[in-house]
């Protein structure tokens, strides 16, 4: 007998982006980072390219 008040155990999550997705985004940021000439933005695109590149490590 089951009780009707349990729900079952949630999906298993799944990765939103690829590692494909993520070499592109950091592609992408490279690209952005030497049009931009706001010190600020650059900081900020600077460490997102870094958290990514803890998740995809650059194949040099």
């Amino acid at each position: 007998m089951t009780d009707a008040t349990t729900s079952p155990e949630p999906a298993r999550a799944r990765a939103l982006l690829s590692t494909a997705d993520m070499k592109l985004l950091r592609r992408a940021l490279e690209s952005h980072a030497r049009n931009t000439e706001d010190r600020d933005e650059l900081a900020k695109i600077n460490a997102l390219h870094h958290r990514l590149g803890t998740y995809v490590p650059d194949p040099s």
